[in-house]
């Protein structure tokens, strides 16, 4: 697996491309992009504008979290789904350490509520469990929005749960950094484009199904023939009855190469969401 946290082992290569990430700036989704492409082309959207934005072409691409190791997918995932246009060009994993912002002048004790995003309150919470136990738990769209949030307040007992540059680009202090760090905290972006990446020879390919639950084993089984190495299956709603579904697969391997393409060549009903070097 590649360093999680390794800017320089994820680059992607950008020309004057317009990328639309989660804004306002000083979310995790800013910080993915800073660490991916530098600050130069990126664009922050409020996640129904980021879509539509990237499914009209005003902008080229969009990077969105996708999974998390903590909450699973994020409220993300299905509006990604649901682009009838779209190729996943590259992931990026980033293990997560969080810091508590506030405004210049306060201190922990004086906090009575932290501002976050819900995925980011959910997983901070066994640190605010224990630390911090009391204290009012406010959601916001993202870590931007609740740094922002924070700057404009007039109180001094709010803070926000973020990554630090939240702090830089609002004039908030850390009070406590590196929270809930490790490898049990790790999110997972997407990068949208348009076309796909050529094989590497460590890649992974998004595969998409809408299946009757009945015929879901089937297609395991054709896969499993086949010899596809699964790496996760995420099942989704299907908004039409209780007995069919959408399933997100994750298999290794490029859709243009070897025993993939010939599976995928046979089997029109699986949709190829794209295929990208294998990070995670």
């Amino acid at each position: 697996m590649a360093s999680l946290n390794s800017a320089s082992e994820s680059q992607i290569e950008v020309s004057k491309a317009k990328i639309g990430y989660l804004g306002p700036g000083g979310s995790w989704t800013h910080q993915a992009c800073l660490d991916l492409f530098g600050p130069e082309g990126l664009i922050g959207l409020e996640s129904e504008r980021l879509f539509a934005a990237f499914a009209s072409g005003e902008i080229d691409q969009a990077c969105v979290p996708v999974t998390t190791s903590v909450v699973g997918v994020t409220p993300y995932l299905d509006p990604v789904l649901a682009l009838s246009s779209v190729v996943v060009i590259a992931e990026y994993p980033k293990m997560l350490g969080y810091s508590l912002l506030a405004r210049p002048g306060v201190k922990l004790e004086d906090i009575r509520e932290v501002v976050a995003h819900p995925v980011a309150l959910e997983e901070v919470k066994p640190w605010l469990d224990k630390e911090m136990p009391t204290v009012r738990r406010v959601t916001a769209l993202g870590g931007g929005a609740a740094a922002k949030g924070v700057s404009e307040s007039r109180s001094l007992h709010s803070a926000s749960m973020g990554p630090k540059i939240g702090g830089s680009i609002y004039g908030l202090i850390s009070l406590v950094d590196n929270i809930e760090e490790g490898p049990h905290n790790v999110t997972r972006w997407w990068v949208l484009g348009r076309q796909m990446p050529a094989p590497t020879g460590n890649d992974k390919t998004s595969l998409l199904v809408d299946i009757e639950d009945k015929d879901f084993s089937l297609l395991l089984e054709d896969m499993t023939a086949a010899k596809l190495k699964i790496l996760a299956i995420y099942e989704r709603p299907s908004k039409r009855t209780l007995d069919t579904h959408l399933y997100l697969i994750e298999v290794a391997g490029h859709s243009k190469v070897g025993a993939l393409q010939q599976f995928v060549q046979a089997n029109a009903q699986v949709r190829v969401l794209g295929s990208y070097a294998r990070k995670y």
